[in-house]
Order: C-alpha cells, then structure tokens, then sequence
C-alpha cells in the first residue's frame, strides 16, 4: 500500500465548476472572485475578502498596504514555511526571528516582547499546521508598541480562537488555498480584514495599482479611463480557480470534521506507540489538522531520519516537521547567527505523517501498523 502525506478533495462538483467562467470568456479576475471573496469574509467573520494569487503575495500584499517598507523591522517565528519570512523581505524591512511555544509550536508571546525595537513595524505570527496563535497577547503587545498585526493563517481556515473563527482576530489575516491545505483553489490565498481603507488599497495594488478594476469598468454604463497612482503588482486570483473555491468553501465543515475525526483517531492510538507526542491543541483555539505533526521523544528507538526512510519503503509518505528559516542560507547570508532554542529543537525532532479527507481506514491503519512495527509499543 502506498499512503500519500496528503491529497486534495476534489470531485465532480469541482471539476464542473469552472464550465460556466470558461463558457462566458471571463476567465481571469471578475465576478467569481468577487463572490468567493465575499463567501470566505462571511464565513470567518470579516468584511472584506481580497483573493490573491496565493498566501505568499498575500502576505506582501498585506504588508504593503500597511506601509511596511525599507528601514522597518517585522517579528515572525522561524518555524515556519519560509515563504513567511520572504514576504517580509519583499518590502524591503528587515526580518526579526522569534521562538515559539514548545507545545503550539506558534509564536511565544513573551519572546516578541523582548525582540521589540523602534524599528518594528509589525507581528506576523504564523498558526502552524492549523492551529490558532494565542492572539490576545500577541494584540495587546501590538496595540501597546502601536504596530500591526499581520496573521498568516496559511493552513488554518475553519479554525477558532476563544469561540471566533480565525480571519477575524488580527487587522490582517491571509489565508492559502494550496493542494496541501484544508480547502484549495489550486493556487491562490485571500486576506480578510475588517478595515475599509486597507481592503480598497489591496485591491488596487494586486492589480497593478489600477484605479477602477476590470469588473467595474467592463459593467459601467460610461466609458472609465483608469490610473495609476502607485507602483502595484499581479496578484490576481481567476475565476476559474473562485469557482472552485466557491464549492470547497460550501464543504469545508464537512472537510473540517473528517479531519478532526482521523486526527482523533491518531491521537488515541499513537500514544500507545514508542517514543511518539502526539499534537497539543490548547483550550482556547481548535485544529484544522492540515498536517499530523509528531515528535519524536528521546525514548524513539530510531532517528528521524531513519525512521522517515524506513516508512518509505512500506510506502508510508512523512515530511519533517516544519523548517527553521533561521539556518537557510538566505537568512544566514542576511542576518548572521540567530539563537533559537526552541525552535531548533522543534524542527530535529517532528515529523508529519499522512492525513487527509479522503484518507481510508484502511491507509490510516495502516499508518499507525507501519509506525507501531518500527518502533515498538510504548
């Protein structure tokens, strides 16, 4: 048997929502974006919706319009996909690596406090692997030094933080819809946010700066000359991908609890297996699960690695846990040595291991069979 680390839940649904975009030759930005933008804002609680081409410029889309720019300094967890750390450097501003909590894996409060200067413009934590960051801290720190919160959520639509839904807890949250994520577009990534202002320069600026968007000039009744007041990107989702996140955004309660429900399972079995920690959820936020991320305790009869490839060969995909960006190259060359304990820990020793809606009993068993005959019962 072979178990895939993930797999999109696509059907039929999504494979014909797209007919009526391509029939009508509005296949890029226009009215199915729009809706799928307003879809996504009224599920997480937030006024508006901006679609992205994906949770990357997304994330420097957000940052630009609040105006963070060379000379500025941004606070993020290294333990993170290190597409986080590199939208802070597409402005321009300098990144400042934080560590997290031993147990969320998420941003640690206290440790932001400490790495505050007078350059720092702005927090983006990041709720890894699905579950929410404690975001009452991390505002009250912000609203204290009167700087921004920029939340990147890239796996963790569908989750909540003391009773809201994330996309309504931060000025700004982006979100991803790739493959490996709990709903997909494809490719694309939306930010949602409560500000007027933010919102209608995001807009803009993910077209090219352009005054008056394509929509609204193809559906006037006058002829609109646009402009271009300042220097703006391409960062536009299709609506051939909307279309397809309009039906995923109708199955994502459903998606949600399939999850959690296979997540369960892990959670009851694993800890009957050797040397294996099962994910910690606190009682303030609840888990899409977008990955299953053990750690391996110093009771683990075998290396990380060693393990991982022991797993291929039964055809058991893993991933490791999650990257330090603060020992890749790009931020070595940039920012020298940077002393993170606890997330250099972190990133040795977790490691992901297949979970996905449309995962059988059947592979999920086979799953914990594969991991439980290599290392032992605890």
């Amino acid at each position: 048997m072979n178990v895939p680390i993930t797999k999109p839940s696509l059907g039929e649904e999504e494979a014909r929502a797209p007919y009526e975009s391509i029939k009508s030759g509005w296949v890029t930005q226009g009215p199915k974006v729009a809706e799928f933008e307003k879809a996504v804002a009224a599920y997480v609680g937030a006024k508006h919706g901006v679609a992205t081409t994906s949770c990357t410029t997304g994330l420097h889309l957000a940052l630009a319009t609040a105006g963070i720019g060379p000379g500025d300094e941004v606070i993020v967890p290294s333990f993170t996909f290190i597409a986080s750390a590199n939208a802070i450097l597409y402005t321009g501003a300098t990144v400042v690596f934080a560590d997290i909590d031993p147990r969320t894996y998420n941003i640690d409060p206290n440790d932001i406090e400490h790495r505050i200067t007078k350059k720092t413009k702005a927090i983006m934590p990041v709720d890894q692997i699905g579950l929410s960051c404690d975001m009452d801290p991390i505002n009250a720190i912000a609203q204290n030094h009167g700087i921004d919160v920029v939340e990147d959520a890239a796996p963790a639509i569908g989750s909540d933080y003391k009773g809201h839904r994330t996309g309504s807890n931060a000025h700004q949250t982006v979100f991803s819809f790739h493959p490996r994520k709990v709903i997909t577009t494809g490719e694309g990534g939306m930010i949602t946010t409560d500000d007027d202002a933010l919102a209608d320069r995001a807009r803009k600026l993910r077209a090219h700066g352009m005054s008056v968007s394509d929509l609204d000039r193809h559906t006037a009744d006058r002829v609109i000359i646009e402009q271009y007041n300042e220097l703006g990107f391409n960062y536009r989702m299709s609506d051939i991908q909307a279309s397809i996140g309009l039906v995923q955004i109708r199955r994502l309660p459903e998606l949600l609890r399939i999850r959690i429900e296979k997540a369960e399972r892990y959670n009851r079995e694993l800890p009957e297996i050797k040397g294996l920690e099962i994910p910690y959820a606190p009682p303030y936020a609840t888990h899409t699960y977008q990955s299953y991320c053990l750690r391996l305790t110093k009771d683990c009869t075998l290396d990380r690695e060693e393990l991982m490839t022991n797993l291929l060969r039964r055809g058991v995909a893993t991933r490791r846990g999650v990257m330090a960006s603060h020992l890749e190259k790009t931020y070595t060359d940039r920012i020298g040595t940077v002393s993170l304990p606890v997330t250099e820990e972190a990133t040795e020793h977790t490691m992901l291991i297949p979970l996905f809606a449309t995962m059988t009993d059947e592979e999920q068993t086979y799953v914990i069979d594969a991991l439980r005959e290599e290392l032992g019962s605890a």
